[in-house]
């Protein structure tokens, strides 16, 4: 397998680059077009260990590829300059911190989650999530969907079907970039003969821990979560409605409510959104179930930043899969629009959170740089303030 060129010696260690990560795992909050900032700013503005055209190319292969955009970009940077090495270890950097908190948070919510100041928290939490998630698909919808009328009407109809079917159909999105490209970008033999029907491939996977453990359920979870980590493409919001549709609605491992809360906890923890799945993980199976979802979810994201990583100077900049990227994302972002339809209406539940959601969305358009984390302490304070109060 042949390497990219390398555009000048690394003149940092990959210590060095496995502490930052790490750094920025534990403390770097904001989702992953900020977490995508922070590492330009740092790694290639201020300390110039990465150089432009890589940090770029980074960037394009994790907006291409399926995979929390943050996560695959910090995995590329780790590769730029010691390859699968040091893209595993940036990988396990930059996971690693947030995984261990949404642990404690999981291990605190079955412990306590049946105590009035447990639900007086995700009480508040929840209502301001539906309007931090609203706003994280208006501001995706103007930036990637624009005013392509392709483009729209995949949007449009990726989210109705989440809206109805309260699930996301994994074959649309892949449908959806095979449009764009046979409408953009058509091959030749499409403009020879008549287009013929495409079928999707699934990419499963399965993990496990040690013994004596619930095989069969684990495998269960292995199998779904891999499967989500290879259809969410660029925010790691996109696997919310995935998630919900497998988690809720099929496989009934968690309610509305303790999904809501999942959400939640990956808000208010540093690193990827993605990371809930270790905390869905721990509600169905504790801790092997949070170690398996979690690494059946990022094992898709790192293969497929690794694997292609060689020859994406090459072809990543095809007509034809530039334009099966836009139809993909297109999807993924009205799947999120629909998902925020599904979720209020478990958790704007009364006036107050109405209220709460609707200050969130306003606060955020009022407030562009507001951190999200501030947001939802002033949740959780509302929460503990009133919710005793209303179920007194």
């Amino acid at each position: 397998m042949t390497s990219p060129e390398r555009s000048e010696p690394p003149t940092y260690s990959l210590w060095q680059l496995v502490v930052y990560f790490l750094r920025l795992g534990t403390l770097g909050f904001g989702g992953p077009v900020a977490l995508a900032g922070y590492m330009h700013r740092d790694l290639v503005e201020r300390r110039a260990w990465i150089a432009e055209g890589d940090y770029k190319e980074g960037l394009a292969l994790a907006q291409l590829a399926p995979g929390p955009l943050a996560a695959q970009l910090a995995i590329y940077l780790g590769y730029v300059h010691y390859r699968v090495v040091g893209a595993t270890l940036i990988g396990l950097a930059f996971v690693l911190p947030s995984f261990l908190m949404v642990l404690a948070l999981g291990w605190a919510y079955v412990r306590f989650g049946g105590l009035t100041w447990m639900q007086s928290v995700f009480y508040g939490v929840g209502a301001a999530v539906i309007g931090i998630i609203a706003i994280s698909a208006y501001k995706l919808t103007t930036k990637s969907v624009g005013k392509d009328k392709l483009l729209w009407a995949i949007y449009l109809t990726l989210a109705a079907v989440t809206i109805v079917t309260e699930s996301e159909i994994a074959w649309l999105f892949l449908a959806a970039g095979v449009l764009a490209w046979f409408w953009r970008a058509p091959p030749r033999w499409l403009r020879q003969s008549g287009a013929n029907a495409l079928a999707a491939a699934q990419l499963p996977a399965a993990g496990g821990l040690a013994s004596m453990l619930d095989w069969p359920l684990l495998t269960q979870i292995g199998l779904f979560f891999a499967k989500a980590g290879a259809f969410v493409f660029g925010s790691g919001l996109a696997i919310v409605p995935f998630l919900y549709g497998g988690v809720v609605t099929e496989h009934h491992w968690l309610n509305e409510k303790q999904f809501v809360d999942a959400v939640a906890v990956a808000m208010i923890t540093p690193g990827p959104v993605v990371i809930t799945v270790g905390f869905i993980g721990y509600l169905v199976a504790g801790l092997p179930g949070a170690c398996v979802a979690a690494l059946a979810t990022f094992l898709p994201c790192y293969l497929f930043t690794v694997l292609p990583a060689p020859y994406f100077k090459k072809y990543g900049k095809l007509p034809a899969i530039l334009a099966f990227v836009d139809g993909v994302t297109a999807a993924a972002i009205g799947a999120i629009t629909g998902a925020v339809f599904v979720l209020a209406r478990r958790s704007i539940v009364d006036v107050p959170t109405a209220l709460l959601a609707l200050a969130t969305i306003a606060l955020l358009l009022r407030f562009r740089k507001l951190p999200e984390p501030v947001l939802i302490a002033g949740a959780a304070l509302i929460g503990l303030a009133i919710y005793p109060v209303l179920r007194a």
